[in-house]
C-alpha cells in the first residue's frame, strides 16, 4: 500500500488521513479517486483493475479512499454506494461513476485525462 506522500506517477495512493485527502486534491490537476470498502465484494472485484489503470494514465493521480477509515471524507464527498469513483478538477468534482464496470470506469477515465500514454494492463 503507497501513501500520498510516496505515490510515484502511475502508482496509486492510499488516502490516510483527512489532510492527505486535502492536499491530494488541492496538490493535482486531475484526481481519480475510487471510494472502497474490505467488505464490498464489487469493490474487490474491480480494485485492482483500478490499481492497472494508474500506470497508463502517469499524468493523472489515482488515490483509494476506504470509506469505513475516512468516514468524513465520504460523507463529504456524498458516498452512498461502493464502488464510486470521483474524477476531481483542480479540487472540484467534475465526473462520478458508481458501480464496478471496467468499460464505463475506463470511459471515464478516459474522458477527463484522455487517452493513455502507455499500453500496459
Amino acid at each position: 500500500m503507497t501513501t500520498l506522500s510516496a505515490a510515484k506517477a502511475g502508482e496509486v495512493a492510499h488516502i490516510e488521513t483527512e489532510a492527505e485527502w486535502e492536499s491530494a486534491l488541492a496538490d493535482n490537476d486531475v484526481v481519480i479517486v475510487d471510494f472502497t470498502a474490505q467488505w464490498c465484494g464489487p469493490c474487490r472485484t474491480i480494485g485492482p483493475y483500478f490499481d492497472d489503470l494508474a500506470p497508463q494514465f502517469p499524468n493523472v493521480k489515482f488515490i483509494k479512499v476506504d470509506v469505513d477509515k475516512l468516514e468524513k471524507v465520504a460523507q463529504g464527498a456524498g458516498i452512498t454506494a461502493m464502488p464510486t469513483f470521483h474524477v476531481y478538477k483542480g479540487g472540484k468534482k467534475s465526473g462520478e461513476l458508481i458501480g464496478a464496470s471496467k468499460d464505463k470506469l475506463r470511459a471515464l477515465v478516459v474522458e477527463h485525462a484522455g487517452a493513455p500514454t502507455t499500453t500496459d494492463s
